[in-house]
């Protein structure tokens, strides 16, 4: 992931500062705080991204895509659709 971290406490999992969260490798804009939101997942959560090209997506599975760095191709982890906060939104 490009800005979580598997060892210790994950940081950004509970940092709601207004900001924008970037890529780690190349600081390619990817998230807005204003679209994060609180979920049950060990890991940040958003509803969308900054820009439509802000990420690369490659489907896994009808309900999941892998998502990249739109900029580096940086792994980001997935986008879970319909599993946002409210009805059809999906979850990064």
């Amino acid at each position: 992931m490009s800005f979580c971290s598997f060892a210790g406490k994950e940081y950004y999992k509970d940092h709601f500062k207004p900001g924008v969260y970037v890529c780690s490798q190349c600081e390619h804009p990817l998230f807005s705080s204003r679209s994060k939101y609180e979920h049950s997942s060990p890991w940040p959560a958003f509803t969308e991204t900054i820009r439509e090209d802000s990420v690369t997506k490659h489907m896994e599975s009808l309900t999941a895509f892998k998502v990249l760095c739109g900029k580096c191709g940086n792994g980001l982890g997935h986008e879970f659709v319909s599993d946002g906060p409210e009805d059809g939104l999906s979850r990064f």
